[in-house]
C-alpha cells in the first residue's frame, strides 16, 4: 500500500525466489479463526478498528470506526464521500481527504519464526473502479519493509500480488479480476525454508490456482501487522467514485507454522 511515486519507482522484478518448504513437521496453530466476523464479541476478540497507526495513510480517505460494519458474518468496508476534512501528511507531503471509509487490524503481531510460517486465507467482494483502492495486507511493525500485499486492487479491474525487499526491489504481479460483484478466494502461503536463511518464500493463490511465487529478503522474526482497509484513489488514480463504494470480506483465517 505504497503511495503512487513509490509503486512508480518499484518496478524491479526479483527473480530469484526460494521455494516454500512443505512443513510437514511443523506445530499449526489457528491464530485467527474464520468466524472472528460473526459477531462483535468475536471481532474485538481478535481485531482494532483503524490502522495500527491511526486514521490516515496514504490514500484521499480518513478511517473512521462508523465507516465498518458487521453483518452476516462479513465484514464491510463503506468509503462515503466527504467535505472539509483536514489534510492528511503521509512521506512529508499534504494528501486531500475526500472521502471517509474504513480499516481494521489485527490485534496480534505475526512473526515467522526460523523454519515456519503462515497462512493468510480471505474471500472478497473488492470493488476495482478507477479511484478505489482496497487491500488485505501486511507491514513491519518496527520498521519499512517488510511488506506483503497479500491482494490489493487499484482501480485497474485487475488484482495485484506484491512483496517489497526495498522501494525500488519489488515483485509485483497484476492478473485478471473477472467478475469483481461475486465473491473470490485469496490465500498467501509464507515460509521459511530455515537452515540459518532469514528469507521467506511467498506463494499467492486465487480461487484455488496458485498465481505466483515471490520472495521477501529478511523477513524472519520481524513482526507484522495484517491490516484490511477501504484506501481510495491515491495509487488507484483520481477522480474516484462519487457514489458510496463497498469492500466486503469473510472468512479470513490465519494459520501459524512453527518448527
Amino acid at each position: 500500500m505504497l503511495n503512487p511515486s513509490h509503486h512508480l519507482a518499484a518496478l524491479l522484478l526479483l527473480t530469484s525466489l526460494t521455494p516454500n518448504p512443505v512443513l510437514t513437521s511443523a506445530a499449526k496453530t489457528v491464530i485467527i479463526p474464520k468466524s472472528s466476523f460473526d459477531n462483535q464479541t468475536s471481532f474485538d476478540t481478535y481485531w482494532n478498528y483503524l490502522y495500527p497507526w491511526g486514521t490516515d495513510h496514504n490514500g484521499s480517505a480518513r478511517m473512521a470506526r462508523a465507516q465498518t460494519r458487521l453483518s452476516n458474518s462479513t465484514l464491510i468496508h463503506t468509503a462515503t464521500r466527504s467535505q472539509n476534512q483536514k489534510p492528511a501528511t503521509h512521506g512529508g507531503k499534504q494528501i486531500p481527504i475526500r472521502y471517509l471509509s474504513g480499516a481494521v487490524h489485527a490485534k496480534k503481531h505475526l512473526t515467522v519464526t526460523r523454519g515456519g510460517g503462515f497462512d493468510f486465507s480471505a474471500e472478497f467482494v473488492a470493488p476495482v473502479a478507477r479511484g478505489t483502492w482496497p487491500a488485505f495486507w501486511l507491514t513491519g511493525v518496527e520498521s519499512w519493509p517488510p511488506e506483503i500485499d497479500l491482494a490489493e486492487w487499484k482501480g485497474s479491474g485487475k488484482i495485484s500480488f506484491n512483496t517489497f525487499n526495498t522501494s525500488s526491489q519489488v515483485r509485483a504481479r497484476d492478473v485478471g479480476y473477472p467478475d469483481p460483484g461475486r465473491w473470490h478466494s485469496v490465500l498467501c502461503e509464507v515460509r521459511n525454508a530455515g537452515g540459518g536463511n532469514g528469507d521467506v518464500g511467498v506463494k499467492f493463490w486465487l480461487d484455488g490456482k496458485m498465481i505466483e511465487q515471490q520472495w521477501g529478503k529478511g523477513f524472519v522474526g520481524k513482526a507484522l501487522y495484517l491490516i484490511i482497509n477501504l484506501q481510495m484513489e491515491g495509487s488507484s488514480g483520481g477522480n474516484g467514485p462519487e457514489q458510496d463504494t463497498l469492500f466486503q470480506t469473510r472468512n479470513v483465517e490465519v494459520v501459524e507454522y512453527t518448527a
